[in-house]
């Protein structure tokens, strides 16, 4: 509890020296990386946004997890690559949100590449996915924040939590 409480009292001191800087400007470019939530292991990911035009960017990620599961009375390991384009909108203007906030929307399209060992005769699913997501940041100075999002169809289905830097 007292962990709890400290952590609020942090956020809290954070909140109110937080610089503007979302969101991401024409021409500004922002690195994400973390972990995220899915039913074939914990996979991490690098990704790359580059402020395009106003509320809208464009960018590029790549994840990788593993996974490990039995079939066959056998256990097999699996390691499942991506690389992914995707597009956002950002609400900040239209929903007067306050700057230290980003809030965003849009879709992805991707490769992934399942490795399997060479005796494994079960199902993987290499190919090429679209999906969706809903994600938002919360900046704690004019370089670093924390990111949330969710969605579906990417290697990182369901969700994923990480830092941002804008450079």
């Amino acid at each position: 509890m007292k962990t709890l409480i400290f952590s609020l009292i942090i956020v809290a001191l954070f909140a109110q020296v937080g610089y503007a800087q979302a969101p991401l400007k024409i021409g500004g470019n922002q690195l994400n990386v973390g972990v995220g939530i899915s039913g074939w292991g914990v996979p991490v990911y690098i990704g790359f946004d580059h402020g395009f035009k106003k509320d809208i960017t464009l960018g590029g990620e790549f994840s990788f997890r593993s996974h490990n599961n039995d079939y066959d009375k056998n256990r097999y390991r699996h390691s499942i690559f991506s690389l992914s384009a995707n597009g956002n909108y950002h609400f900040n203007t239209i929903l007067e949100i306050p700057r230290q906030w980003d809030l965003y929307a849009g879709l992805n399209i991707g490769f992934y590449a399942w490795r399997s060992p060479s005796d494994y005769r079960g199902r993987n699913n290499s190919g090429v996915g679209v999906g969706l997501q809903v994600g938002g940041r919360y900046f704690f100075n004019e370089h670093f924040g924390v990111n949330l999002e969710f969605g579906g169809a990417t290697v990182t289905s369901g969700g994923k939590f990480g830092i941002t830097y804008l450079f």
